[in-house]
C-alpha cells in the first residue's frame, strides 16, 4: 500500500511540476514575466496545490500506515526494543555535509533571486522541481545516500524527515501565508525529528529498534530498487 500511495504521489508531483512549467513558459512569453505568487491576483489553482502539500506534511506528524517505517521512526509508537542498549548511531558528518550544502546553494538563489536574475515563478518550479526529486530518492535511487549519507535504506535514513524543509527552501524568499506556512509547518517538523534524533537516538537505530529491521520493515521500495539496479546491470552487459 505505501509503495502504490508513493507511485500516486511521484504521478501527481510530476503532473503538478509540468503543468506548472507550461504555465510559467506561456505567461512568461504572453506578458514577459509571471509569479504564481501575486497578491489578490494569484491564479485560482494556487489555493489546491498548497492544500495538497499542506496536508502532505501537516500527516508527517501523526503515524499513518502510509508512511514507511524510515520517516516513522522518532514516534514512541514505532520503536519495538531488541535488548540492545547502545544505539549505532548514524553518522553526523554525512547529515553536516548535506545540511551545509543545501543551505549554500539556497543562499546563491536567495541572492540571485534579491537582484531579479530569478523571478518568483522560478522560486515556486524549484519547489515542485524539488518535490518530484524527493518521490524519486524514494522510489528510484537517492544521491544523498549514495553520496553523504551512506545508509542501507530509507527505514535507518537520518535525514528522512528533512524532505518537506528541504523543498519548501525556495518559498521562505516569497512572503506570503501559503508560502511562509508549508515552510513554517515543514521546519516544525525538522525541528521536532532532531530533538527526538538527540533524545531518543535508540529509535533511529536498527541494533536498537526491531521495527526498523529488514524482516519486520512492511516496504517494498528497497525490492524495487534492488529489481531496478539487476535490470540495469543486465541492459549495461
Amino acid at each position: 500500500m505505501t509503495t502504490k500511495y508513493h507511485i500516486i504521489n511521484f504521478v501527481l508531483r510530476g503532473c503538478l511540476f509540468i503543468g506548472a512549467v507550461a504555465v510559467y513558459v506561456t505567461k512568461r512569453i504572453e506578458y514577459g514575466s509571471f509569479s504564481f505568487i501575486n497578491g489578490e491576483n494569484m491564479p485560482w489553482y494556487i489555493l489546491p496545490v498548497w492544500l495538497f502539500f499542506m496536508v502532505e506534511v501537516v500527516l508527517r506528524f501523526i503515524p499513518t500506515k502510509l508512511d514507511p517505517p524510515g520517516c516513522k521512526k522518532h514516534f514512541k509508537s514505532q520503536f519495538v526494543p531488541t535488548g540492545a542498549t547502545e544505539p549505532k548511531h548514524a553518522s553526523w558528518k554525512g547529515a553536516g555535509i548535506v545540511g551545509a550544502i543545501w543551505v549554500a546553494a539556497h543562499a546563491i538563489l536567495g541572492i540571485l533571486y534579491h537582484f531579479d536574475v530569478v523571478d518568483k515563478g522560478i522560486l515556486v518550479l524549484f519547489m515542485l522541481f524539488y518535490s518530484v526529486c524527493d518521490m524519486i530518492c524514494v522510489l528510484f535511487v537517492c544521491p544523498l545516500q549514495k553520496l553523504f549519507m551512506k545508509n542501507r535504506c530509507c527505514a535507518d535514513c537520518r535525514i528522512y524527515n528533512w524532505d518537506f524543509a528541504m523543498m519548501f527552501t525556495p518559498l521562505i524568499f516569497i512572503p506570503h501565508f501559503y508560502t511562509w506556512s508549508l515552510a513554517a509547518v515543514s521546519l516544525v517538523l525538522l525541528v521536532k525529528w532532531e530533538y527526538t534524533a538527540f533524545k531518543h537516538p535508540e529509535r533511529f537505530s536498527v541494533n536498537t529498534n526491531s521495527c526498523l529491521s529488514c524482516k519486520n520493515c512492511p516496504e517494498k521500495c528497497c525490492r524495487h530498487k534492488k529489481s531496478l539496479k539487476k535490470k540495469q546491470k543486465k541492459v549495461n552487459v
